[in-house]
């Protein structure tokens, strides 16, 4: 337990008196479990359930409609329903007269019948539509699509790791990868456990939601390293909680003004922009928090010191007779 002086010394390392040290390692060892658990039962809803794959990896018909006057995106679900085309996604492409249908592979309907079949059933009373383009991604292309996907992903892991190992140190490196890993599993076991949609737009989602965490590992990577150099006598978890502490108020901002923009998305940003809105809301609360209690904590746990970060000198150009 610390004396009463220890805590007073902690306060004087370089900041001000009345500025408070969040101790955030104080919880370290029950967020580690916390992430554990949330990392398995993702891992359990991935395999189990599997994720809800949409046209862009199953294969299936993509069209785009323009229509003489505005239109609702349920007016033409509705439309085509009737029809037959069941599971029709709608939605606007810039303006309310033009739109884009996703829908299933339809293999009662011949290929060059399919823009027949579409531009009838997208008709609607005093409101005639056009049907300028369709599209047929088969179920191999889509496949193609999904592993090319998960490698894509891969790639940029691999890139963090090297980046941040080349930037500051292989244990930082390593913990920064981890909670990036952490974040796309978690995402993905959500998506998974809830069936909702995975399509091109989550996939963008999450590679941005590994842009958003490895900017807040850097910002502290960079400030851990930088008070490792300049304290003298304090432990390391004493300086990690230093450098939390003094990146908390930028990490607030950055998640705060990025979490208004993706609800301005939610809710005006129509179904086009829907599921990527959610894999980004989900992923900015899962990143912040792996950033400090994954990237940093697994850093600690593998030994980070001072001596990481300090630039050792070759005996050719130690100085045999230093200065007294």
């Amino acid at each position: 337990m610390m004396t009463e002086n220890t805590q007073l010394d902690q306060k004087q390392y370089g900041r001000p008196e009345n500025e408070r040290i969040i101790p955030f390692m104080k919880i370290a060892m029950p967020a580690a479990l916390f992430s554990i658990l949330l990392t398995v039962a993702s891992i359990f809803f991935i395999a189990t359930k599997g994720l809800n794959l949409g046209l862009d990896f199953t294969g299936g018909v993509a069209a785009e409609l323009n229509y003489a006057n505005p239109v609702k995106p349920e007016q033409v679900s509705q439309a085509l329903s009737k029809a037959g085309f069941n599971d029709a996604v709608v939605q606007t492409l810039g303006s309310e007269r033009d739109l884009m249908v996703r829908m299933p592979v339809q293999d009662d309907i011949e290929a060059e019948d399919l823009t027949l079949a579409v531009t009838a059933a997208a008709q609607l009373p005093n409101n005639p539509a056009e049907v300028p383009k369709v599209d047929v991604v088969g179920g191999q292309v889509g496949n193609e699509l999904y592993v090319r996907s998960a490698g894509a992903v891969a790639l940029a892991l691999l890139l963090m790791l090297v980046y941040v190992t080349i930037r500051f140190e292989f244990k930082l490196a390593m913990g920064a990868v981890l909670s990036l890993f952490h974040d796309i599993i978690v995402t993905l076991g959500i998506f998974a456990m809830m069936q909702w949609p995975f399509d091109l737009t989550v996939l963008a989602a999450l590679l941005a939601i590994i842009g958003f965490s490895l900017n807040d590992n850097i910002v502290v990577s960079d400030r851990i390293r930088e008070n490792f150099r300049k304290i003298r006598g304090a432990e390391p978890v004493e300086i990690v909680n230093i450098a939390l502490t003094e990146t908390l108020r930028r990490t607030i901002h950055t998640s705060m003004t990025l979490l208004l923009v993706v609800l301005a998305m939610m809710l005006i940003g129509g179904d086009g922009l829907k599921w990527f809105s959610i894999a980004m809301f989900v992923g900015v609360f899962v990143g912040t928090y792996s950033s400090i209690y994954i990237g940093t904590a697994f850093a600690l746990w593998r030994g980070l010191n001072r001596q990481d970060f300090i630039v050792q000198v070759k005996p050719e150009f130690e100085d045999e007779n230093p200065i007294p």
